[in-house]
């Protein structure tokens, strides 16, 4: 049996043959990518779905992105929509920097006329970073860069039995990645990397019986496919706490939108405060009934936030936020932590 390494130049030769013969045959049906073997792809639907693919899995953006190329099919469409409406129309998504970051290189490419077909070019437009940048390059110019997510990684730790753990190996898989991408079908080869991932080198059970690189795979020959990649230990989230307000008054509610940059920026939803680095005064003079807590994890800590509910009188002044009509108040259009407080709070 052959085995991977950076030391054997046919079998790193003999990878991208044999993944893309196998794309040909079971490349997945996405909304956003054309057919194997076409020279290129519309950068607005490569670079979209590569946005809200970012910290998000594909059976939760494909909606998403139907929803938003029908409402703005092209670039310029999107750059020339109301800022909230593409706030509401994210939300669930999360991370909503991300959306800003959108408007704001829809905005730009629009007015320089295209995307740019370079990799440093696509990586100088907002929000997008070194990933995201290759992936445009590669699949919608056929750019010959090295595409690499967390289904890119774990193939090529398994292909060359990488001991090292992440994220520390990170820069070594990167290396090693790069040593397997082909002139030729750049594109389809960077999607057939994280196919390969998604469907058959999985974190548990990789089906290595069917896997069109099981011949060269190193780590499959030492039997350790299913220990790879290794991680280091995750340090524990800190725990942040904070209050939210949900005031309900003859038919109406109070929403607040959140200041343009920071957490949740530039979403809708109820008055809080303590747990954003915020000291607020509650929003209306009344007395307020303790719902309990929702928690909700963030990338970078945990969030208990403590559910309050009033229904004040009608001339009361709320002093913060403003008062929306139940009739026109959507929650499924509110970020997943709002919603889970109107759950909670209804």
């Amino acid at each position: 049996m052959r085995v991977l390494s950076a030391e054997s130049p046919t079998p790193l030769r003999a990878v991208a043959p044999l993944l893309l013969d196998w794309y040909d045959r079971h490349a997945r049906d996405l909304p956003w990518r054309a057919p194997p073997g076409t020279p290129a792809m519309d950068p607005y639907r490569v670079w979209l779905s590569e946005i809200m693919l970012q910290q998000t899995t594909v059976a939760a953006v494909r909606d998403y992105f139907l929803r938003f190329t029908g409402r703005w099919p092209t670039v310029e469409a999107l750059a020339a929509a109301d800022d909230a409406e593409v706030m509401a129309a994210w939300a669930g998504l999360g991370y909503y920097a991300r959306a800003r970051n959108l408007l704001a290189t829809a905005r730009a490419v629009a007015r320089a006329g295209g995307f740019p077909t370079t990799r440093e070019g696509l990586q100088a437009l907002p929000g997008v970073g070194p990933y995201t940048s290759a992936a445009v390059a590669a699949i919608a110019f056929d750019r010959a860069e090295t595409v690499v997510d967390g289904n890119v990684e774990r193939v090529v730790a398994r292909l060359f039995a990488v001991p090292t753990p992440l994220p520390a190996a990170k820069r070594e898989l990167g290396t090693l990645a790069a040593t397997l991408t082909p002139a030729q079908r750049p594109g389809d080869f960077a999607q057939a990397m994280m196919d390969l991932g998604a469907t058959i080198c999985t974190p548990r059970s990789p089906a290595c019986g069917i896997c069109p690189l099981v011949e060269p795979c190193a780590a499959r020959a030492a039997g350790i496919q299913s220990d790879l990649p290794r991680r280091s230990p995750k340090a524990a989230k800190p725990v942040r706490t904070g209050t939210v307000w949900v005031a309900l008054d003859a038919g109406r509610v109070l929403l607040e939108r959140r200041p343009p940059k920071g957490l949740l920026g530039g979403t809708l939803g109820f008055p809080t405060t303590g747990w954003d680095g915020t000291d607020l005064p509650a929003p209306v003079a009344a007395t307020w009934q303790d719902m309990g807590e929702v928690r909700h994890v963030f990338t970078h800590f945990e969030l208990r936030l403590r559910v309050l509910r009033a229904a004040p009188e009608p001339a009361a002044v709320p002093g913060r936020g403003d008062w929306t009509q139940r009739s026109g108040f959507d929650a499924g259009a509110l970020p997943g932590l709002m919603r889970k407080v109107w759950t909670l709070a209804r």
